[in-house]
């Protein structure tokens, strides 16, 4: 399986101001960096609590099968689209009475061919996501995010350890209670 990122999460001016209101910072030259912080931010909490904050269109590309195959980002708001995928790269949209798609109540999204498609790939379209705009967000995620990009700042010119694999345990504290486990 293969995701994309296909239509980016809209970073609002309102998390870029908070943030900048959490720093102590009134200036705009920064905005790019606090920007370029949010972004991390947003990806490292998806890693962490395994589900997307905000919601983004994604594309996936799965084997083509007759199996469910569910789909990596969490949680699936809408499944919009499924196409073959030849070794060329071309896609060829499917009919809808060529698949079927599920969505289930922990937001999982799952996919299946009812027929073969005589193509070994498919490219399935949808968006995910637990808000769509950071107002929507859980205030722990959005205060989770404000405090990782505060910490990632406020340690940019702290050369003397590496940055950690994991948030640090204020924030951890923060999404714990969102954290999505899976059992391997």
């Amino acid at each position: 399986m293969k995701r994309a990122i296909i239509a980016p999460p809209a970073l609002s001016s309102a998390a870029l101001t908070e943030l900048k209101a959490w720093l102590g910072i009134s200036r705009s030259a920064d905005d790019a960096e606090l920007a370029a912080l949010l972004r991390t931010a947003f990806e490292i909490c998806e890693g962490f609590i395994g589900a997307m904050p905000l919601q983004s269109g994604c594309e996936e590309t799965l084997d083509a099968s007759g199996e469910w195959q569910v789909l990596s980002a969490r949680p699936v708001r809408a499944i919009t689209a499924l196409a073959a995928l030849d070794l060329a790269g071309t896609r060829t949209a499917l009919a809808g009475s060529d698949y079927e798609f599920d969505i289930d109540a922990d937001g999982a999204g799952r996919v299946r061919l009812r027929r073969p498609t005589g193509q070994t790939r498919i490219v399935a379209t949808y968006s995910a996501g637990l808000a769509a705009d950071w107002a929507g967000l859980p205030d722990a995620i959005r205060h989770g995010v404000i405090r990782l990009c505060a910490h990632q700042h406020r340690g940019r010119d702290d050369d003397r350890k590496a940055a950690p694999a994991v948030p640090p345990s204020v924030v951890a504290a923060l999404w714990r209670p969102w954290r999505r486990m899976r059992l391997a």
